[in-house]
């Protein structure tokens, strides 16, 4: 080893939808490597952000959220990405929200705890109690649960607690070199960063079902020295979606389209000049096939 003492490994995020793993890889980072709505199952797949110290190399998986019900072929790629992330990494934090543990927390403890991974708590969300008082006797309850490497109370959203997290997580990686240069943040591509922006605007702008109905595909991404071009296809199940997604007058994509090329403005550091269509493909989300081609990754 080039640099004994260097420590380095990757740290899958597990939890139950919506309770801010996102959110937190994001914290960790510095950076936007994951998308972030209200809604549940945001994230699809394994997404990598990669936080670089003096004497370590944190490799952060964020995941989908494990979820019981799911019968469409989405929904069972969601998990066994999760799942998949688990079981390959060095170390698992289970995330729950507040103080509320729940019937689903205690499935995916289980899972944890049977990869034979270590296992920390992060208690998120602290900053939306009513008194922190609440923090120690659910701390008391939850050592019984499991034998936790540790038990942090955090937020991802005001940060409350995260140099503590790092500091904490970094005492129980591996020695290993670095596993990927100083400079890389993310495993993501230009391409599907770009399709996740899009995404995340129509998750954040849409309403009810039809956000879950709605996939990204980037048919053309050019990176020129001044602009990059991008035309992208959001892919919906019903004619009466698209209907939605389009708006009175091609009001709501034009709106979508607005808000994204901003991010993504934000994301490439220069002009964007963004297409957006939207077309229908029935039941996509139950077609293993059409999954394939669209990129969201099988485990």
């Amino acid at each position: 080893m080039s640099d004994p003492g260097f420590r380095c490994g990757f740290i899958a995020i597990a939890g139950r939808p919506n309770v801010g793993k996102s959110t937190l890889v994001n914290a960790l980072v510095g950076n936007k490597i994951s998308i972030v709505s209200p809604k549940p199952q945001t994230t699809r797949g394994r997404l990598l952000g990669i936080l670089k110290r003096e004497r370590s190399q944190l490799i952060f998986v964020d995941t989908p959220g494990i979820h019981a019900g799911g019968r469409r072929a989405l929904n069972r790629r969601m998990n066994r990405a999760a799942s998949s992330a688990i079981a390959d990494a060095d170390m698992v934090l289970l995330m729950v929200e507040g103080t509320q543990w729940r019937d689903q927390d205690d499935r995916i403890l289980r899972q944890c705890v049977a990869s034979g991974r270590p296992v920390g708590l992060l208690i998120n969300k602290i900053d939306t109690l009513e008194s922190r008082d609440q923090l120690l006797p659910f701390l008391e309850n939850s050592k019984d649960k499991a034998d936790f490497i540790f038990m942090i109370p955090i937020s991802a959203r005001s940060g409350d607690n995260i140099d503590d997290l790092v500091r904490t997580i970094e005492r129980h990686l591996p020695e290993s070199p670095p596993l990927f240069p100083v400079e890389q943040v993310t495993d993501q591509t230009q391409i599907f960063r770009a399709g996740e922006l899009v995404r995340e605007q129509l998750m954040l702008q849409l309403q009810q079902e039809v956000p879950y109905s709605i996939a990204v595909q980037i048919e053309e991404f050019r990176d020129e020295p001044k602009l990059v071009k991008i035309s992208a296809t959001s892919w919906v199940e019903r004619e009466g979606q698209k209907a939605i997604v389009i708006g009175r007058q091609g009001a709501m994509l034009k709106k979508i389209g607005r808000c994204a090329r901003l991010e993504l403005e934000k994301a490439f550091g220069k002009k964007v000049y963004l297409q957006l269509w939207v077309k229908v493909r029935e039941n996509w989300s139950d077609d293993e096939r059409a999954l394939q081609q669209l990129g969201i990754e099988d485990t």
